[in-house]
């Protein structure tokens, strides 16, 4: 069973923008809600994929994902997605033997920048940067699929 391990992170300051790797646009929605699993169509770069993930919170997580035709998930996120749709830039940052995915959210959600890591187990151990604040992997606002019903402009 594909498992991920993800822990989220709000952003203290701006020193992350010096060590950015690389970046790419994303644009993803999300098919009907589902009570057990939320399903999304995802453009990353060139790259499309669907994917799916089971709804519970925390740090541990079942996930599928796999690639589809672009042309497809354009189709998909213009006449099956939910809206508004995610609308990020994400970073990738190496440190050590993992990878930072900074997310800076758009559209409905600007103003909102994040942070993830995914780790082998739990308990993992990891360096953390001086620009990671708050740790928000367990508060359901911030995932993304709750952020299509409730986005980041409308939290008081």
């Amino acid at each position: 069973m594909p498992v991920e391990i993800e822990r989220k992170f709000l952003i203290r300051n701006d020193n992350w923008k010096s060590a950015v790797d690389s970046s790419t646009p994303i644009r993803q929605g999300y098919l009907a809600p589902l009570s057990k699993a939320s399903m999304r169509i995802r453009i990353d770069g060139d790259k499309a994929n669907i994917n799916i993930k089971s709804a519970t919170l925390g740090i541990h997580r079942m996930e599928y994902e796999y690639p589809i035709p672009m042309d497809e998930a354009l189709e998909m996120l213009d006449q099956l997605c939910d809206r508004p749709q995610i609308e990020k830039v994400r970073h990738r940052i190496k440190q050590g033997k993992h990878v930072w995915e900074i997310d800076e959210f758009a559209a409905e959600n600007a103003g909102l920048i994040m942070a993830e890591i995914e780790l082998e187990s739990e308990d993992e151990a990891f360096d953390k940067p001086d620009w990671l604040g708050e740790e928000v992997t367990g508060d359901e606002r911030y995932y993304n699929v709750n952020m299509v019903r409730h986005p980041y402009k409308d939290w008081c």
